[in-house]
């Protein structure tokens, strides 16, 4: 092998994870050596780009999959929720630290207020979102929540839900003022252009293509230059995988015992979209409603605002799409060059107990433009076709991993792979993703810089003052940081 450049962390990726990490071990140890790998063509261009995701600030208040119902009609268990709520805060908090000195520019190039509701249709829902509402309405994250199924006051908070409406079916809603619009995109761009300027290295068009330990624990590897062809090798102490679906192909790579097992499960998006300015003044929410039975959580449907570079828009989607790609710019045989003994039985079992999700992809497929239109009326009854482009949306890949009782199981969040000696760590998932990559971010410096993390608690601490105490805990340092973090970020 070629002589190699030693350096101290290898960042895989060019998005809100590797920038986020990246800034993260620039202010806490501002000596070692970062580089960067993203193998297209800029940074930010996958599920970090404003247009490959809803930009939705996922604290769990409009989204109702991190609360299913009961099954006894009880109220539902708000834990799941809450747990998103205070990892999207400490996000909330970085982002006010790294706003303050200067590290991330006006906070309206990156995040705007915009109310999070949740719309549904039908006694049974009408009755599970009054009893969630119930549930959340004494959280002290969840401050403010209203609730209504009044026709009139629902029309008033999100008025294209309600006109042309004439079904007499019960409707519902919820809505919290304290939701957001962020462009991740612009956030990541932010954070690598402050990397840049201190001394790490961004390199675009740099295909990491192996990874081979060292006999000290090292790693090296191996980067193919995409524009010219031509290859480097290099040698760092510490890798971060944060390529989206491309991880799990850096991992298996890596040949490292905990990666083993796990497998992905790729699902594409459609959005349909409008600039329409006269449409896009009369909405400014981002409203979810019930996933269809069977659908992945990244399918519930919503219409959203979206701000990016200062312009609103509104999307509505996402429709499932199924190809075989870990990434939108990614090659139709990443599912298949997936497979291995290790992770086939996880793999078959998902298939074989997932039915309803099967069933659910199919008939994605076989809805046409017009009928994936109907679905956008029965959420907006005013819209017209002529206002509405279809546009595809990001790639997906969800965890699929070992299970000791059913083979394997399809899981939906994120996961943070580490090696036994914190060498290597990578980040598989989905949703909620992006909303929480300082709270994931934070559980890779503990697992891989775990003697030095203790010593950095304090530095942590300045930067997000809730750090190591769970703010749902107490009303009034809820509200504080609320309060805090809305002057910061301007989303009074």
């Amino acid at each position: 092998m070629n002589s190699k450049k030693k350096i101290d962390v290898a960042l895989v990726g060019g998005g809100i994870m590797s920038a986020t990490l990246g800034t993260f071990l620039k202010l806490l140890k501002p000596e070692l050596t970062i580089e960067v790998f993203e193998r297209l063509e800029g940074t930010a261009l996958e599920s970090s780009n404003p247009w490959n995701n809803a930009g939705t600030g996922h604290a769990a208040l409009c989204e109702l999959n991190y609360m299913p119902d009961s099954k006894d009609g009880s109220l539902p268990n708000p834990a799941k929720a809450v747990a998103i709520n205070e990892q999207f805060q400490l996000s909330r908090q970085f982002w006010s630290y790294l706003v303050e000195n200067q590290i991330l520019k006006s906070p309206s190039t990156f995040i705007n207020a915009t109310p999070h509701m949740t719309f549904v249709r039908g006694a049974k829902d009408v009755d599970y979102l009054r009893r969630r509402f119930e549930a959340l309405k004494t959280q002290p994250l969840f401050a403010g929540i209203e609730y209504s199924e009044d026709p009139k006051q629902i029309a008033e908070w999100a008025p294209l839900l309600i006109k042309g409406r004439t079904a007499d079916e019960p409707i519902a809603a919820t809505r919290i003022n304290s939701g957001t619009d962020v462009d991740f995109g612009a956030i990541t761009n932010q954070l690598f252009e402050y990397l840049a300027k201190n001394g790490v290295a961004v390199h675009t068009a740099s295909e990491v293509t192996d990874l081979v330990r060292d006999r000290d624990n090292s790693w090296n590897i191996k980067v193919k230059n995409t524009a010219t062809s031509s290859t480097e090798y290099l040698n760092s102490k510490f890798v971060f995988v944060g390529a989206g679906g491309w991880a799990l192909k850096l991992l298996q790579k890596s040949g490292i015992a905990e990666a083993k097992g796990y497998g992905t499960f790729p699902v594409g998006g459609q959005w349909l979209r409008t600039d329409n300015p006269k449409i896009v003044a009369q909405h400014k929410a981002k409203v979810y409603s019930q996933a269809s039975v069977g659908a992945p959580p990244m399918s519930v449907p919503h219409l959203d605002t979206r701000v990016v570079n200062g312009k609103p828009s509104l999307l509505f989607g996402p429709y499932a799409t199924a190809n075989p790609k870990f990434l939108k710019n990614g090659s139709i045989f990443d599912l298949p060059a997936s497979l291995r003994p290790a992770n086939l039985i996880p793999y078959l079992a998902v298939g074989l107990t997932n039915f309803s999700l099967v069933q659910y992809l199919v008939g994605e497929l076989l809805k046409t433009k017009s009928r994936k239109f109907q679905s956008l009326q029965e959420f907006m009854p005013s819209a017209k076709a002529e206002d509405w482009q279809l546009l595809n949306a990001g790639q997906r890949a969800q965890v699929i991993k070992k299970d000791s009782v059913k083979g394997g199981v399809l899981q939906f969040g994120t996961e943070v792979i580490t090696a036994r000696d914190g060498s290597i760590s990578g980040l598989l998932g989905a949703s909620p993703g992006a909303s929480t990559a300082v709270h994931v971010m934070l559980q890779v410096l503990e697992r891989s810089f775990a003697s030095e993390f203790s010593s950095w608690k304090k530095q942590i601490s300045k930067m997000i003052p809730s750090f190591g105490t769970k703010l749902s805990d107490d009303p009034k340092k809820a509200a504080a940081s609320l309060a805090s973090t809305a002057k910061t970020l301007n989303l009074n």
